[in-house]
C-alpha cells in the first residue's frame, strides 16, 4: 500500500497504513486486533476518518465499521475487494497449500457463505466507491474459475455490493490495482468527493 499510502498524503490528507495478521486469524477477530490502532488515529485526526482497502482488507472493513464506527466516519474506497465472494476461492479452499496460506480469513472469501459468515458483512451504510480491474496475469483462474471479466483473483460483478455509492473498472490486475496510477488517482477523487472522476473511467 506504500504508493497508494504516499500519493494520498501527497493529496493532504493524513494516513494509518493498518496491518493485520491476515494467514491466522478470521475476520471478526482481525476487526478487533485493528481497533486499538484505527481509534487512537480517529481520536487524534480533527477531520473525518476514511478507509482504504484492497481485496480482503474491504471485507475487513466492512466487518470493522459494523462494529466499531468511528465517530466521524468519512468515505470508504475498496479496490479488488470480493463483496460478492471469489470463486476462486471455492475452488481452492479445502487444499491444505490455500487452507495454510490464506488461514481462516481465506475461509470467508467463498461465494456461498454460511449463516454466521454472511452476518459480518452488513450492507453499507456509508459512501462507499469500489475499484474493480479487468486484467490478469493468472490465466488459470481467470480461464476455468473465475466466470466474467475479472482481475484475475476476483469477477467484476463479485466487488459489486447493494448499497455502495459508487463503482469503476481500471485496465489493471488484481495486485497492482492499489499501484495504478488511475486507481490511485480515482481514489482520491473518491475520498474528495464522495464519486468517482466521470472524465477518467475505464482508464
Amino acid at each position: 500500500m506504500t504508493k497508494m499510502q504516499q500519493a494520498i498524503e501527497a493529496a493532504g490528507f493524513r494516513t494509518l497504513n493498518v496491518d493485520y495478521a491476515s494467514r491466522r486469524k478470521p475476520l471478526e477477530m482481525l476487526a478487533e486486533d485493528i481497533h486499538p490502532a484505527i481509534i487512537r488515529f480517529a481520536e487524534t485526526t480533527k477531520g473525518s476518518t476514511h478507509f482504504v482497502c484492497h481485496s480482503m482488507g474491504g471485507l475487513l472493513a466492512r466487518v470493522y465499521l459494523a462494529t466499531h464506527p468511528p465517530k466521524r466516519l468519512g468515505r470508504v474506497v475498496m479496490l479488488g475487494t470480493p463483496n460478492g465472494g471469489s470463486e476462486v476461492a471455492d475452488h481452492l479452499k479445502n487444499f491444505i497449500g490455500y487452507r495454510k496460506f490464506f488461514g481462516p480469513a481465506g475461509q470467508q472469501l467463498v461465494t456461498i457463505r454460511d449463516e454466521t459468515t454472511e452476518a459480518l458483512f452488513q450492507p453499507p451504510n456509508y459512501a462507499l466507491g469500489i475499484i474493480a480491474g479487468n486484467r490478469s496475469i493468472d490465466p488459470v483462474s481467470s480461464s476455468f474459475f473465475l466466470p466474467g471479466p475479472n482481475d484475475g483473483r476476483v469477477t467484476i460483478a463479485g466487488t459489486k455490493v447493494e448499497g455502495m455509492s459508487d463503482h469503476i473498472i481500471v485496465n489493471a490486475s488484481h495486485p497492482w490495482l492499489i499501484r495504478h496510477r488511475s486507481a490511485i488517482d480515482q481514489t482520491i477523487a473518491f475520498l474528495r468527493h464522495g464519486h468517482f472522476n466521470n472524465n477518467d473511467r475505464n482508464a
